[in-house]
């Protein structure tokens, strides 16, 4: 009992926590762990029945959650960065123009 409250206060913390703050893509991640580690957490119970089995299944769960959640961040149309070479042949790197993101590259 003294460890499903702990989780559930750890859980409720980390829900609260200063997320006005976070980027997109961290807010993401923040909500993909606390998905995945829930339902990690579930499914390690069911498998397993004892709490060694809940434990793995919610850091396991809370990591591919997290990871997922950061990577399915779209990313905003100004932010890629392509590399470009001048006629001289040099290489230099700036925003990515339409061709990009059109797939004409």
């Amino acid at each position: 009992m003294m460890i499903k409250k702990a989780i559930l206060a750890v859980l409720m913390t980390a829900a609260l926590a200063g997320c006005e703050t976070q980027t997109e893509g961290q807010q993401r991640a923040t909500t993909g762990a606390l998905i995945g580690g829930a339902g990690g957490a579930l499914v390690g119970q069911a498998i397993g029945g004892n709490t060694k089995s809940t434990v793995i299944g919610a850091a396991s769960g809370a990591l591919l959650g997290a990871v997922v959640g950061s990577a399915t961040t779209p990313q905003r149309r100004g932010d890629q960065l392509c590399r470009y070479q001048d006629r001289y042949g040099r290489i230099y790197t700036a925003p990515c123009d339409d061709r990009y993101y059109n797939g004409d590259y």
